[in-house]
């Protein structure tokens, strides 16, 4: 429970910053699909690199603009591209 009240590292930047905001954590397999939308890659490649369908990117795609509460395709890329960026060196959003 303690987890809906606290900032967790997903939280977007629109997050206030001197809030606890509950965003329902990425699964392992939605931030590996984040991290493809930030790389550019369409739905059909994605399936293809992650030997998925591409219905079940969308369903990934659906559910990460959900969880991070965003409305398109771009703003999930970058938001992927800010975690990458922000990372320290060598270390993996």
């Amino acid at each position: 429970m303690t987890e809906l009240f606290t900032v967790h590292p997903d939280a977007p930047e629109w997050a206030p910053p001197n809030r606890a905001v509950h965003v329902p954590p990425l699964t392992p397999r939605e931030r590996e699909v984040a991290e493809l939308v930030a790389e550019g890659l369409s739905n059909g490649e994605i399936a293809a690199d992650l030997y998925i369908s591409r219905r079940t990117v969308e369903t990934h795609v659906d559910h990460i603009k959900q969880k991070l509460g965003f409305r398109t395709r771009h703003q999930v890329m970058a938001w992927g591209i800010r975690r990458r960026l922000a990372a320290p060196a060598g270390e993996a959003a």
